[in-house]
């Protein structure tokens, strides 16, 4: 599965964000429910329009947006 099909992004739609295609819920939403300790399956119980595949294609484009750069790893400061 190709991330693309999955994941979209329109300036008419939430400001232009990464969005699960067909809705209004961002890349950021699923990957901030999954930082507080969500589960896949939370999630899925709770958005019903969001699937295990649409999860996936989040983590996709997490990688691919690793790997090309747009996200490099945090400066720690020298104490």
């Amino acid at each position: 599965m190709k991330w693309q099909d999955k994941i979209v992004s329109d300036n008419e739609i939430m400001l232009g964000k990464p969005v699960i295609k067909g809705t209004r819920i961002t890349v950021e939403f699923i990957l901030e429910r999954l930082a507080n300790g969500w589960s896949e399956e939370d999630i899925i119980e709770n958005y019903p329009n969001i699937s295990r595949e649409d999860i996936q294609a989040v983590f996709s484009y997490l990688n691919d947006c690793i790997k090309d750069g747009l996200l490099v790893e945090p400066r720690h400061k020298s104490a």
